[in-house]
């Protein structure tokens, strides 16, 4: 079957266009988009493959799908912003706004801890169902009253799924509004194509989550196994396509949007319309390196951002910032060269990094 793409490629970026074909033909891409803007300009504007695992939707520029943890940038966003406004400062107590996360000795996490995976509770204790997964205020309240693994500001453990909670959390008591409500209030004027929490009205655009063989083991440890599976679909498994899911707003992990609304919200970033620069200098500097247990190897995190590294690199210069989502999703912003990237799929292979990412990023440079 002759795999549709379809979209905007100027000639200078033709070698992206050939990366993206190519994943198709020889990557096992199903469905897929990439975007690319250079100082503010759409240089490439790609979509292909199909929206459903029986390839017989065609996927569109109106297509939206699970990016996974690429939205936690984007509500450590929300968050950074809050801070630019003088709404709570970095390094306040989490605590000072919301008094219920100071339980069991989380009084001096702060809101740095928090951006950078330092503040002790990557996993609720309290066993949870999926009905609770789906209700916002019951995630808040279980997270807060959560004792911590350990000792915030020690060291970095990945909050897999409960960063969205964590710093969505820190969002509502700062500006008391909810991150999915906040953040449709920027992506509107933007005509940025990004939700936490899909309307129903909007939920026809959605593409099925089409999820590979997963190979990987988790470490049997508490604190591992429940950041993953507490609630039991936590990470989407099980729930992923469901109306539900798409409903919820779990911002670390079921953030949807197209590859566009990606490109343009890392676009916002990096010309100043959403952050200060001195603030986006603070939140894409190595904030936290170390090993982290959930990952399984050495990692840096910014407050937010994951800076560029030599094992993901997001091209060859210094200052390039983002987030990849597992399966392969990633946005990223590189202020040295004006390129804001948004790139999004949905046969989700369990890792980051891909042959897929890494070869459109190739070709771009």
């Amino acid at each position: 079957m002759d795999v549709p793409i379809s979209g905007h490629c100027e000639p200078h970026f033709e070698r992206v266009r050939e990366a993206f074909t190519a994943n198709f033909a020889e990557r096992g891409e199903v469905g897929a988009a990439v975007c690319i803007q250079v100082h503010g300009q759409t240089v490439v504007d790609l979509v292909g493959g199909w929206a459903d695992e029986a390839r017989t939707r065609p996927w569109t520029h109106e297509t939206i799908v699970d990016f996974y943890s690429v939205g936690k940038a984007i509500v450590a966003t929300l968050a950074l912003q809050a801070i630019d406004q003088g709404l709570v400062g970095l390094d306040d107590p989490i605590a000072s706004i919301w008094p219920e996360f100071a339980a069991h000795g989380k009084d001096r996490a702060t809101i740095r801890h928090a951006l950078c995976h330092q503040a002790g509770v990557p996993a609720i204790r309290e066993p949870l169902t999926n009905d609770d997964l789906f209700d916002w205020d019951r995630m808040l309240a279980a997270l807060a009253a959560t004792e911590p693994w350990f000792t915030p500001g020690t060291r970095h453990v990945y909050h897999t799924n409960t960063y969205g909670h964590l710093v969505g959390g820190i969002v509502q008591h700062a500006t008391g509004t909810g991150p999915g409500q906040r953040l449709r209030s920027i992506c509107e004027p933007l005509g940025t194509d990004v939700w936490f929490g899909v309307p129903t009205t909007e939920q026809h655009r959605c593409a099925d989550v089409i999820w590979a063989a997963d190979s990987t083991t988790h470490e049997s440890e508490d604190m591992v196994v429940s950041g993953y599976f507490n609630p039991p679909g936590y990470s989407s498994h099980g729930v992923v396509n469901s109306p539900e899911w798409r409903a919820a707003q779990v911002p670390s992990t079921n953030g949807h949007g197209s590859a566009n609304g990606i490109a343009r919200f890392y676009a916002a970033i990096i010309d100043g319309r959403l952050l200060s620069a001195d603030l986006l200098a603070e939140a894409t500097r190595p904030q936290s390196s170390g090993q982290c247990p959930v990952l399984g190897e050495d990692v840096t995190f910014g407050l937010g951002f994951v800076p560029t590294s030599e094992r993901r690199p997001l091209g060859p210069n210094p200052r390039a910032f983002g987030h990849f989502g597992t399966g392969g999703a990633l946005g990223f912003g590189d202020p040295d060269a004006g390129i804001s990237f948004g790139y999004v799929m949905n046969h989700v292979i369990p890792r980051w990094q891909s042959t897929r990412n890494r070869a459109l990023i190739d070709a771009l440079y």
